[in-house]
Parts: C-alpha cells; sequence; structure tokens
C-alpha cells in the first residue's frame, strides 16, 4: 500500500439555472478558475414540479424533466463562454432542491459560485432564498454575483 495520499483538484462550483444572475456566476467562476488553475463544476438542480397537495401535477409523462435541466445547462455555459472554454468545465445534473444539491456539491470545493437571483420569488429582492441558505450553510467560501440590473 502506498503512503503517497491523492489530492482531488480544486474545483470551483458554481449554481446555474439559465436565469442572467446565474450565467454572471457562470463567467465570474470561469474568469476565477482561469487564475486560479481550478476546474468549474456547474451544476443544475431539477426536480418534477409539485401542485398544493404536494404530488406532481398530471401533465405529459413522457416529459423528461432531466434532459430539460441537462439542455438549459449547456445552452447557459455556452452563452456565458461560448464554444471554446478557456478551462475545464465539469456538469452536473441533478434532481433535489436546489440549495441542498449545491450545498452537497459544494463540499471540500475551493469556492460555490451563484448569482444573487434565481427565476422564481421577488425579482427586487437583493438576495434569492437559495444564495441566502448557502451563504449560511455552506462549509466553503461563497460568492454571491449580482447579476445585470433591470432598466
Amino acid at each position: 500500500m502506498s503512503d503517497v495520499a491523492v489530492v482531488e483538484a480544486a474545483r470551483i462550483v458554481v449554481g446555474v439555472d439559465g436565469s442572467e444572475p446565474s450565467k454572471a456566476a457562470l463567467r465570474w467562476a470561469v474568469r476565477q478558475a482561469e487564475l486560479t488553475g481550478d476546474a468549474v463544476v456547474a451544476v443544475i438542480a431539477w426536480d418534477f414540479p409539485r401542485n398544493w397537495t404536494g404530488w406532481p401535477p398530471p401533465g405529459d409523462p413522457s416529459f423528461d424533466w432531466e434532459d430539460s435541466a441537462r439542455k438549459i445547462l449547456t445552452e447557459a455555459i455556452d452563452q456565458a463562454t461560448g464554444p471554446d472554454h478557456p478551462v475545464e468545465i465539469r456538469t452536473r445534473v441533478v434532481q433535489g432542491h436546489p440549495a441542498a444539491v449545491l450545498l452537497n456539491e459544494a463540499r471540500n470545493a475551493a469556492l460555490l459560485v451563484v448569482g444573487n437571483r434565481g427565476h422564481g420569488g421577488f425579482s427586487e429582492a437583493l438576495l434569492g432564498s437559495v444564495g441566502q441558505h448557502l451563504t449560511q450553510h455552506a462549509t466553503c467560501p461563497v460568492l454571491v454575483v449580482r447579476g445585470p440590473q433591470p432598466r
């Protein structure tokens, strides 16, 4: 047995949901990774929509929620960084609540980066509920990137 420890490459985890603030967070994470040599892990969380009963609403059973999330993530990466990524970008498409998924993915990360607002909630709020939860509970540093401001 070897005494050499396997060291995991440093990584910057970034939450992406397709919103403009999440694309701004992705651009920031990629620029930071260029400086530090870290890999970027772009994460999108998806879950079945729930109605007031807690059960998924009836709908098209052939709709693939995971595939839809994967397409949103791929499109956001292409829009934010272009086709030739200057750093390694790994993708993760995970079922679950965004805050829980990102907290799990960011364990032992060098940094967790998110946009200040996602697609839900009050658009005038300075910080979304997911970002607020992450800043309070993450085990690594968290950077919240402010997205483009409405005019």
